[in-house]
């Protein structure tokens, strides 16, 4: 960079005209953007999210350039696995920042993981459908006393929002069972009941409004549901590259910050694309963007820390609760 801090001189920058596709999330963008450094060196940043509607925001920032702006490559990974594996790539330094349930990375943080928090990300509770499989005879919540759950990783949010759970319910929680799924496809089928072979699992927690297809078309059973008693996306960052890249970090969170509130102010136009892109109903899609509250928010939120820690600790998800100093690192 010219001036040596991350920030390219003025005189160095040019008027770029830039074409992006994204298949896969089902939108294009053409834009121009006037702030693309001439021979400027990128920080490569490799960040991963489960392919929701939560991170649309991320791949519409990268399509309008704004990291490439800010001097950062920022190459996304989707992890249809959830939390437990980018938890996983945060530890082996496969992966550099995540966005990822709260629940989840306190409790590889507390056990020694390798990564701190940085920001709140979506400030608004996950609600968790309460599934089973439309050919099981589980009718009620109550009815998954004793059953087994499907669960994509020990220590992802699915797993523990059913210890949660199980709580909530006043179960046993030393009865609980579970099957390891990977993803939402892997649970669909440990769900279904078959000819030739039984279900290999009766419950499954995942975000209501990515399942409600599922449910519309009958292959799910909803029979309950639970939100998260916190905010349920953070930021977090693997701690040998905050150490090195702080500056970078807080320059991608800047870039971002902006696009969320868009999307979110967007109303039926953000609505539309969550349909188009996830095969929603467009008045589900409308009703889940009214309840998301994005913040993308760098203060340290003490209290939140302290109250998932403790839950954690009671659930005997966690030796001890960890300090918010420990989990947190202040940008």
């Amino acid at each position: 960079h010219g001036n040596g801090k991350g920030h390219p001189e003025k005189e160095s920058w040019r008027s770029t005209r830039i074409q992006c596709s994204a298949e896969e999330y089902g939108f294009f963008c053409a834009f121009r953007f006037d702030s693309v450094p001439r021979n400027c060196s990128m920080t490569d940043i490799r960040v991963g999210g489960v392919p929701e509607h939560f991170n649309l925001p991320w791949h519409i920032a990268k399509g309008k350039g704004l990291f490439e702006a800010k001097g950062l490559n920022m190459t996304w990974k989707d992890y249809p696995g959830g939390t437990g594996a980018m938890i996983k790539d945060l530890n082996e330094g496969s992966l550099d920042v995540a966005v990822l349930l709260t629940e989840g990375i306190v409790k590889d943080i507390s056990s020694g993981g390798d990564s701190q928090l940085v920001a709140v990300y979506v400030q608004s509770p996950l609600v968790w459908a309460i599934l089973t499989g439309s050919g099981q005879s589980i009718e009620k919540v109550e009815d998954l006393d004793n059953k087994i759950w499907a669960i994509s990783r020990m220590g992802s949010g699915s797993h523990l929002m059913a210890v949660l759970l199980a709580e909530q319910q006043g179960w046993n929680k030393e009865n609980l069972r579970f099957e390891i799924v990977n993803n939402l496809e892997g649970a669909r089928e440990a769900l279904r009941e078959k000819p030739e072979a039984p279900a290999r699992a009766n419950g499954f927690l995942w975000e209501k409004f990515m399942t409600k297809p599922l449910v519309d078309q009958g292959e799910f059973r909803r029979v309950g549901e639970i939100p998260t008693p916190w905010p349920c996306f953070v930021v977090a960052v693997r701690r040998p590259f905050l150490a090195q890249h702080s500056e970078a970090v807080r320059d991608l969170l800047d870039a971002l910050r902006p696009v969320t509130a868009e999307f979110k102010a967007g109303g039926d136009a953000s609505a539309a694309l969550v349909a188009q892109t996830f095969g929603q109903r467009a008045e589900d899609a409308r009703t889940w963007l009214d309840t998301v509250q994005w913040t993308v928010d760098t203060a340290r939120p003490d209290a939140m820390l302290d109250m998932v820690s403790s839950t954690l600790h009671r659930l005997g998800l966690v030796d001890k609760p960890a300090a918010a100093a420990a989990l947190w690192h202040q940008l």
